[in-house]
């Protein structure tokens, strides 16, 4: 999955002048989501299956098919997006490859039909109806407020990115071979009929996409046909394909994805290096040399013994450690995570209200977007920080929804090529006990923190409250 800020007076400008760019919605019908809390938009997105037996029997395991024959959930997941929103869409500027690519399998091979440069509509709808060609829209959480709506509370959910594709396909035609993704996938049917055909994985859990040919995936071990409301979810690595029945004009639906590079091998490639780093500075058997010629021999058998002392020894480390180092997988989630879905009727994220004092009661705002990270600053000494990720604070770069999962890096180098900071507040470690004392609390009073004076606790509140992650209640 692809991937500071200035005055706040500024940047709540700029989230008042987003609000009034072009939209594409139209009268949305009553959601059947609850957008209550992350835990409820999940649930009610596989509803009537239970949130414990999907982890427990489907999750990561095999297929969940979910047929619902309710109109008011058709017609809620057709107001997700529909054909005719991709010409508003084409007139506000899509790009080839970028926002779109049309395509269509032929003789069990993608063919790509993509033309050059900005997106024409009336060339599009030819490609769609004369050649049969699926088009395939990237990330429409970018444009619809009701899809940011739901993988905002997704990537909550899971704690991982969640990213989305529109399919549109005529019928008859099919847009892509048999292949398997490198990513969990849960398809919303939202107009006309699918038919799809999943297979068993030759790579469970896959770490990457690939095409399979058709002589080697055997025979389907589900077939069904999606209609509106209808919901699927199947695993990373599982085989499939679909294609649009004659005489159903076209299928729209959207494929929401997420865990991509999420597995616990990814999460010890992150988290080995800082613990190494770590523990060889309270451990001199770390520090002690390789034999010589070591890295000049070809057979290096003799080492592995040593090797497996080693991490034991990391192991054993591991478990009296009181904090991880924080792993670059939870900076990458941090700053590329959507914002929270506010609407623009909300007022601009700006400080409002009483100044936090020492008898003041504080409430964290966001607490879903609030994370706390204990790294080295500069010097080596450890600080801590709370990422803000919503739009219009001061302090740090805000998340944007306009580049979500669209693999943009310009943030990533300053101007004289250093890489920047992570974007957030920065504390010194003793403020560690304090900010896990306000994110754990739902309302705390200012003068319980565990700070050694009434100036600090007082600070500390008014620099979130600044930021506009506290409110005062």
């Amino acid at each position: 999955m692809p991937k500071k800020g200035g005055r706040i007076a500024e940047v709540a400008k700029e989230a008042q002048a987003q609000c009034k760019r072009p939209k594409v919605d139209t009268a949305a019908s009553p959601s059947v989501l609850s957008f209550e809390s992350p835990a409820s938009l999940f649930r009610s997105l596989i509803s009537p299956i239970e949130e414990e037996v999907f982890f427990r029997d489907y999750w990561e395991q095999k297929p969940l098919l979910v047929q619902r024959n309710d109109v008011l959930v058709a017609a809620y997941y057709q107001s997700l997006f529909q054909l005719p929103h991709l010409k508003e869409l084409c007139s506000q500027g899509l790009y080839y490859g970028r926002d779109v690519n049309v395509c269509r399998c032929v003789n069990g091979k993608k063919k790509v039909l993509n033309k050059e440069g900005r997106v024409n509509y009336m060339q599009l709808k030819k490609d769609f109806d004369q050649k049969k060609a699926t088009i395939q829209f990237h990330q429409p959480q970018r444009f619809k407020d009701e899809l940011w709506k739901i993988q905002e509370k997704l990537e909550c959910y899971f704690g991982s990115l969640v990213g989305s594709n529109v399919y549109i396909t005529p019928q008859g035609s099919q847009g892509l071979p048999p292949h398997y993704d490198d990513v969990e996938v849960f398809i919303l049917q939202l107009e006309g009929e699918k038919h799809w055909r999943l297979y068993k994985p030759t790579v469970p859990l896959a770490r990457e996409y690939n095409v399979e040919p058709e002589d080697r995936i055997g025979s389907p071990t589900h077939e069904f046909t999606l209609k509106p409301g209808d919901l699927l979810y199947f695993p990373r690595g599982t085989i499939h394909q679909a294609d649009t029945p004659q005489g159903i004009s076209y299928s729209t639906h959207v494929t929401i994805s997420t865990y991509q590079n999420n597995s616990w091998g990814d999460f010890l490639l992150d988290a080995i290096p800082g613990l190494v780093f770590d523990t060889a500075k309270e451990d001199v058997v770390l520090r002690r040399s390789i034999p010589r010629q070591l890295l000049m021999q070809v057979n290096t058998a003799d080492c592995t013994k040593k090797l497996s002392s080693l991490l034991r020894r990391l192991a054993d480390s591991l478990e009296n450690s009181r904090e991880l180092r924080s792993s670059d997988m939870k900076k990458d989630f941090i700053m590329h995570r959507l914002p929270p879905c506010l609407g623009c009727d909300s007022d601009p994220l700006t400080p409002g209200g009483k100044l936090p004092k020492i008898d003041s009661t504080i409430r964290l705002q966001f607490r879903d977007h609030a994370v706390i990270t204990v790294e080295p600053d500069q010097e080596n000494a450890v600080s801590t920080r709370i990422p803000p990720c919503m739009p219009g604070l001061g302090s740090g770069r805000p998340n944007r929804r306009e580049t979500h999962m669209m693999g943009t890096e310009d943030d990533t180098a300053s101007e004289d090529g250093q890489a920047q900071q992570t974007h957030g507040l920065r504390f010194p470690l003793s403020h560690l006990d304090a900010l896990k004392q306000i994110w754990s609390s739902s309302t705390i009073s200012v003068k319980e923190l565990h700070l050694t004076s009434d100036e600090e606790k007082e600070n500390l509140a008014l620099s979130l409250w600044t930021e506009c992650l506290i409110e005062v209640l």
